[in-house]
């Protein structure tokens, strides 16, 4: 990619950096190798305990805008320091009407940072409050936004279908994670998501080396948050089928999360302390391992009670990436990944026998599982490498600041 030293680009964030969100600091990674100058904007502080070990490569620095305890005074003292930053902002401030005294707040401050620093174009991460300060601050300051929308910001019961609409619409570009995903926001906003295009996210591929998976013992790895959509029950249950079957394996589950105690309790009910281990969260060089030497990795994602479902699990691309071979459903976007017999296999959704049966298959097919893993890698490296996807990103922030260029001001939000 060819440098771009004069585009500098502001990436908001709802916390940064946070430990689950790896596919964040690879596309902040792949861009600044890109020779792209990036500034990171959290508006809430970091709430993990630890974090990946990839977040130190990050050159981009983080500016917090927490307002955690704002008073009056000082939100009004921010107004006004905005205002002499941003011509037209009073006028410009109509366009916040009905948000939030924080985002406000907060998109004034981004919104006079942006003209004192030069950043040329803001983008955020997830459709929720980051994309609301984005798009106000971007309006207050005159410069485009984009966003990608992921899964939960889709999905979820919570999202407030006007408030998705109106940032669809006065986005400069929206990414989102999916050929699904597209589909979906085209069908349900209609003109207002004509600019959605479909980006991966990408992996940094030397990080993710391939082995054969053929010559493995006999281990079902599975990573992620212990939360509803990841079906971490469903694993459970098929573990204890394939236990009463006589099957010889282990199964290490890697996450922590909400559900963490109603996980444990179902693995004594099913006998399965021997067989069936939580690991909590770990480092990512250490998944990697686990995930690599394992025979399969199990995604049996579902679909809520709230709506909430995963778009596309990065676990499923890491593992794709190192040779393991992936059972996983038929939910939202994974098929597209996830190709049923020919590079993964799929099972419907809730389905614990159905999980078992392709579990074993892939306990006891060696052939099989070559066969998948391999194709699984090519997919990986057509689709899927970093550096590519970052490039494709990149002419999305420049397409988006030289049609701004071409206006006099940012049509109101």
């Amino acid at each position: 990619m060819t440098p771009t030293p004069l585009l500098k680009i502001g990436y908001v964030t709802k916390r940064y950096p946070r430990f689950s969100e790896t596919f964040i600091v690879n596309e902040i990674l792949a861009l600044e190798a890109a020779g792209l100058e990036i500034e990171i904007f959290s508006l809430y502080p970091p709430n993990d305990t630890h974090f990946q070990d990839t977040i130190s490569q990050v050159r981009a620095p983080v500016i917090s805008l927490a307002a955690e305890g704002l008073k009056v005074i000082e939100f009004w003292s921010e107004l006004e320091m905005a205002a002499a930053e941003n011509s037209g902002f009073w006028n410009a401030l109509e366009a916040s009407r009905g948000a939030e005294a924080r985002e406000v707040y907060q998109a004034a401050r981004l919104a006079r940072l942006v003209r004192q620093r030069h950043i040329a174009h803001l983008h955020a991460h997830f459709a929720t409050t980051a994309t609301s300060v984005a798009r106000l601050a971007s309006h207050f300051a005159q410069v485009p936004y984009s966003f990608t929308a992921h899964a939960k910001d889709i999905f979820h019961e919570c999202v407030v279908p006007a408030d998705l609409e109106r940032k669809l619409a006065k986005a400069a570009a929206v990414i989102t994670v999916s050929d699904y995903n597209v589909e979906f926001l085209r069908k349900v906003y209609g003109p207002a998501a004509n600019r959605v295009c479909r980006l991966y996210n990408g992996l940094h591929l030397d990080r993710f080396v391939y082995q054969n998976p053929q010559d493995r013992q006999d281990r079902i790895v599975a990573v992620g948050r212990l939360v509803e959509k990841k079906g971490f029950e469903v694993l459970i249950e098929a573990c204890a089928s394939l236990a009463r079957r006589g099957q010889t394996f282990t199964c290490e589950i890697i996450g922590e999360g909400e559900r963490e105690a109603q996980l444990r309790a179902l693995i004594e009910q099913h006998q399965l302390r021997s067989r069936v281990q939580m690991l909590g969260a770990r480092p990512q060089s250490e998944v990697i391992k686990r995930v690599q030497s394992a025979v399969v990795l199990a995604a049996p994602c579902v679909v809520g009670q709230d709506g909430n479902a995963d778009g596309l699990p990065t676990v499923l691309l890491e593992a794709m990436a190192l040779g393991t071979p992936c059972v996983s459903t038929d939910v939202t976007g994974i098929p597209e990944v996830v190709r049923h017999e020919k590079n993964g296999l799929l099972v419907p959704q809730h389905d614990a026998e159905a999980l078992a049966n392709a579990i074993e298959r892939l306990l006891n097919d060696r052939p099989l599982r070559v066969q998948l893993a391999d194709q699984a890698r090519r997919l990986i490296e057509a689709e899927f490498d970093s550096h590519r996807n970052a490039a494709r990103l990149l002419e999305v922030f420049r397409s988006a600041t030289r049609s701004a260029a071409g206006k006099d001001a940012v049509s109101p939000p």
